[in-house]
């Protein structure tokens, strides 16, 4: 009897322990569990010294204590001080500068400028008392000299480089706050930039009925329609009037084209250095003007996209009708060679876009390989 190898289950079992490694390596729990492993590490290697005379310890003990004042940097990033004191109290009984270096560093990193530098100050005034101390162990005639090229230095550079990643961490935080800003203004701009385009488009209709209705109550004067006629047209100017009420007009930005401006939208492109294969249905030229208006927003902006990062490379636009949906294909190749300096681009242009085709029932992915770019939405025709 022959036993097929579980191979499919162990497979699974191997995706499912590199995901769950991945995801708790990339955790702050993770990294600050490692940081407590790394001090404990490198002063193990002072545990035979830790057991001499001067501090009464045992080799057990001293392993003991050594880990307990590690475990304090697991709460670095909430209580850094803890760690600091813990620190403070090595120095003084067990003569071991490991912890305080990544303490200076926790309160550096989590605490900012000001408390760093108190941090290392008193640092270095406790450590300056322990060095006069007459049962330091290092002989008197090396305590000043000891001092100046050990101690400071461990002090200041491990809470100047706690300071550093701090202000580093400050200015990360704000270039995704400006970010998520931009991204936030643009999703604005294109409801503001829809609303318009309903203006436009359904103002326009009721203007047209409107007038329409006037005419026909002029005409049905005599007859018993006549009132019916301008009971409707008085509905249609009252609607107009709510509309206007309703979508302020800011500025005098016409509205978005429809799909007959994207030849022009494509020569444009052409003449800036990157040709554009540009295939449509017919069918395309029967959508409402607020469609029409999605299908060229989404068309300008993967125009915009491919000449910022693959500027020279042609670009299909495909706009084909498939039963009751509407589907925009953009793609592009990437350049082989990255350019020296990356284009300008907050992604504020791709938020835009797609909350343009989601505000008409449709939707958009982007895929993006080491060889090309694709953009597809899709949008209910009806």
């Amino acid at each position: 009897m022959r036993v097929k190898p579980a191979v499919p289950a162990f497979d699974r079992l191997v995706a499912s322990g590199r995901r769950l490694t991945e995801s708790w390596a990339g955790s702050p729990r993770a990294v600050d569990v490692l940081t407590a492993l790394g001090c404990l590490g490198l002063m193990a290697l002072d545990l035979p010294g830790l057991a001499a005379a001067d501090n009464s310890l045992t080799g057990p003990a001293a392993a003991v204590v050594l880990t307990l004042g590690c475990a304090t940097l697991l709460v670095r990033r909430r209580q850094p001080w803890i760690s600091y004191l813990a620190a403070l109290l090595f120095i003084g009984w067990l003569h071991e500068f490991t912890l305080i270096q990544f303490a200076l560093y926790s309160v550096g990193r989590y605490r900012g400028r000001r408390a760093g530098i108190l941090a290392t100050l008193g640092y270095l005034g406790f450590a300056l008392v322990m060095f006069c101390m007459p049962d330091w162990p290092a002989p008197r005639g090396e305590t000043l000299s000891g001092f100046l090229s050990v101690v400071v230095p461990i002090g200041v550079l491990a809470s100047a480089v706690g300071i550093a990643a701090y202000r580093h961490d400050l200015v990360a935080e704000l270039t995704a706050r400006r970010a998520e800003s931009a991204v936030l203004h643009a999703v604005q701009q294109e409801r503001t930039s829809v609303a318009r385009d309903v203006h436009d488009f359904v103002g326009r209709e009721l203007t047209l009925l409107t007038v329409r209705s006037e005419v026909l109550s002029m005409r049905a004067r005599e007859t018993s329609y006549g009132p019916d006629f301008e009971e409707l047209a008085d509905t249609a100017r009252r609607a107009h009037l709510v509309l206007n009420e309703i979508i302020v007009q800011r500025g005098e930005r016409a509205s978005t084209p429809g799909v007959e401006g994207l030849a022009a939208l494509a020569e444009e492109s052409g003449r800036a250095g990157s040709p554009v294969r540009l295939t449509m249905d017919q069918d395309a030229h029967g959508l409402s003007p607020l469609r029409q208006a999605a299908v060229y927003r989404v068309v300008q902006e993967c125009l915009t996209n491919a000449a910022k990062h693959a500027h020279g490379e042609t670009i299909d636009v495909a706009i084909t009708t498939d039963g009751p949906r509407l589907r925009i294909a953009v793609s592009n190749a990437l350049p082989a060679r990255t350019p020296g300096r990356a284009p300008v681009s907050a992604g504020s242009g791709t938020a835009s876009m797609s909350e343009r085709v989601r505000s008409l029932g449709g939707t958009l992915t982007a895929t993006r390989t080491r060889t090309s770019y694709e953009v597809v939405a899709t949008l209910p025709r009806g």
